[in-house]
């Protein structure tokens, strides 16, 4: 029988609370790094040289193309096999592992959506910027990126949220976030299933908690959108039922009249 005890002893015990820590501090370092790295890709995919375009093609094409259990496992398995040092098996710890995996995989993905918000802005602006004498990089760094960043950040955030449930993977190599915690602290006294709730239970703070945060960071950067939303805000009674204009649609609705 489910045992619903075990649940409220280690809902907020040491243990999960450091499983909880691991978990953010993983995905924080990787998100970083693959946000860097995704930039770097970025930039060398849409240069003319196919002798730095293509590495990054390369790049993406195979970590976007295989799965990320795949190359964790390969990196803890595969490449002590191939370099067989005891100073390579201390330098990938588990912990490293993970950081190397999460990031590379992310790097590609990054890139992408890196790509596509460079590629959003007017390419018209890349023009007056040279006209102006400012140098490719310099013109990046003031005009273009910082006009991308809008672009850029919501699936930024997407991203974040899937990579603090994508650390649930390094539980396949023993690692003590939340998953691997569950898994081997419920093995022991057979109440994984209850321990698994619990890890669920902390997978949802973090995401909720990153939900907040990304709205805000989004309004930041779009003060225009906290207005929009005022306006066409509708009452609960609105939205449960599905009728009604906001005050927003009606003002236009009379503007047009």
């Amino acid at each position: 029988m489910f045992q619903w005890q075990v649940v409220g002893q280690f809902l907020f015990s040491g243990i999960f609370l450091k499983a909880a820590w691991t978990t953010l501090w993983i995905s924080v370092v990787a998100q970083a790094a693959g946000v860097v790295l995704g930039l770097i890709l970025a930039l060398m995919r849409m240069s003319r040289f196919p002798l730095i375009s293509w590495p990054a093609r390369a790049y993406i094409w195979l970590f976007r193309g295989s799965p990320l259990l795949v190359q964790i496992l390969i990196l803890y398995t595969g490449i002590p096999e191939l370099f067989p040092s005891p100073t390579i098996t201390q330098i990938l710890s588990k912990v490293v592992v993970v950081l190397i995996a999460l990031s590379l995989n992310e790097g590609a993905y990054m890139a992408e959506i890196t790509r596509a918000g460079i590629s959003s802005v007017d390419p018209g602006q890349m023009e007056a910027a040279k006209a102006l004498g400012m140098r490719y990089g310099l013109a990046m760094r003031r005009i273009i990126i910082p006009q991308a960043i809008r672009i850029i950040v919501p699936p930024l955030g997407n991203e974040f949220n899937n990579m603090l449930k994508s650390t649930s993977l390094a539980a396949v190599i023993g690692l003590l976030e939340l998953t691997g915690t569950a898994q081997v602290f419920g093995s022991q006294s057979f109440t994984e299933f209850e321990l698994l709730i619990v890890a669920t239970f902390w997978y949802l703070v973090l995401t909720t908690l990153w939900g907040y945060a990304q709205r805000w960071i989004e309004d930041r950067l779009d003060p225009e959108r906290i207005s929009a939303d005022v306006s066409e805000r509708k009452g609960w009674a609105q939205r449960l039922a599905g009728i009604g204009a906001s005050s927003g649609e009606e003002e236009k609705s009379l503007a047009g009249h």
